[in-house]
């Protein structure tokens, strides 16, 4: 998997398990949806670390929790 596929399904996972949109979460963290678009999109491939820590924010979690999770253990190069 690739570092971009990861954070999309991780953000994905967040939003299914707080019931918000990828939309919403963009509202809660200040982080434009064009940039949301394109992490999901793959066009992307290196999301910026401030990026995620934004989206974290709005999450209402922590950069660690975000990337403790197998997705981010074996990803391609």
């Amino acid at each position: 998997m690739k570092l971009h596929e990861a954070v999309k399904e991780r953000i994905l996972f967040y939003c299914k398990d707080r019931g918000i949109t990828p939309n919403k979460l963009c509202t809660m963290s200040g982080v434009i949806q064009s940039t949301v678009n394109s992490i999901f999109s793959g066009r992307s491939n290196n999301p910026k670390l401030g990026t995620i820590v934004s989206l974290c924010d709005g999450l209402g979690i922590t950069l660690s929790e975000f990337f403790d999770c197998e997705l981010f253990k074996n990803l391609d190069d």
